[in-house]
Formats: structure tokens, sequence, C-alpha cells
């Protein structure tokens, strides 16, 4: 029973994590820069260990009971979705029409870490998929067991990003040449108004 709990809770927050998503798009991008990406990993651990911990041990309730809450976290959500989906464009659009290697612009620390929180923590979808989703399923663990889950869902979360981390840093080479570059940076963006347009579409059916 108990490592069947860990076992549903690394599953579970693989299942949440992995869809290409704000996070991921960034860590990716740090990655292929190979710009502060495991530290950048070690954040989106660190937050998810939090929201994850806050759903299993009860929280959830708040944010799926309160409103006003809710509709600050969507519009917050849409708006900065919308706004990095931009930039993705943005930048895809300069590098086909510079039709050469870009100089990469490395971000500072501070940089880093202040756009990490912002695409973490004004993303209703890490509340939804993180407080809520596993958090719900955590809850109907007691004792050893809830433990367990909680451990295995941040497990899923370490394993993640670190691969992701990685493996973005090692194919650097090939991720990083301009047409590739490009259509992950179209990608993106496309995947972010995507986001965005699911969480208007939530918005207005809640």
């Amino acid at each position: 029973m108990i490592i069947m709990a860990a076992v549903k809770g690394f599953t579970l927050a693989l299942g949440m994590i992995m869809p290409i998503g704000s996070q991921n798009s960034m860590l990716l991008t740090q990655g292929i820069t190979k710009n502060h990406h495991l530290i950048t990993a070690g954040l989106f651990i660190l937050y998810d260990a939090m929201l994850i911990s806050l759903g299993v041990l009860g929280g959830g309730f708040i944010l799926a009971s309160n409103d006003t809450l809710f509709t600050l976290l969507t519009w917050g959500g849409i708006l900065f979705l919308l706004a990095y989906g931009a930039m993705s464009f943005k930048s895809a659009f300069n590098g086909f029409k510079a039709k050469t290697n870009n100089v990469i612009n490395k971000k500072s620390l501070k940089v880093i870490i202040i756009t990490s929180l912002v695409v973490t923590f004004l993303n209703p979808h890490a509340y939804i998929d993180t407080v809520m989703v596993i958090g719900s399923v955590g809850g109907q663990y007691t004792g050893d067991a809830k433990m367990y889950f909680l451990l295995g869902a941040i497990s899923g979360s370490i394993i993640w990003f670190s691969s992701l981390a990685l493996g973005a840093a090692k194919l650097s080479v090939q991720l990083s040449k301009p047409k590739v570059k490009n259509a992950i940076d179209g990608v993106i963006g496309l995947v972010m108004w995507f986001i965005a347009w699911s969480l208007f579409i939530t918005w207005l059916a809640r």
C-alpha cells in the first residue's frame, strides 16, 4: 500500500508536469543556451515541491472554493502567457529574418529567478495541476501512505526537470541551430497562446 502510494504520486506528477508549459518552455530555452539551466531546474523543483505539499497536506480547497482568487490568478496567467507567447513569436521572427546564427544573449541569474517565479506562480495551470489535481488524489491517503505519495510526487518533479535541463544542454548544438531554434520558439509561442485560450474558456465556464 505504501509503495503503491509512492508509485502513484510519482506517475501522476510526471503526467501533470511533462506536457509543455511555461516552466518547461523556459527550462528548455535555458538548457539550449546552457544559461543557469541546472539552477532553473532546481528552482522549478523547489516551487513544485511547495505547491504539491500544499495540495497534499490540505490546501487545495482554498483555490477550488475561492472564485475571486481563481479569477485573479486566471487573468494574471492569461496576460502573462499572451506576453510570453508574443516574445517567443518575436524571437522566431527575428531569427528567420536574420537567417544567420543569432548571438546568444544570456540572462543574469537575477532575471532567471524573477522569471521562474513569474512563470510558476502567475500560471493558474501550476496550481490546478499540483495543488488541486495532485493534492486531491494525495488527500485520499492518510498517515505514512500520504507522506510516501507526497515524496513520490516530488520525486517525479525532480526526475523530469533534471532530465529536461540536462537533455537540452546535451543537445544544445543541434537545438541551437537557427532553423531548429526558430521552430522551437514558434511552437512555444503557439502553446503559450493555446494555454491562454484554454484558461479563458475555463474562466467562462466556471
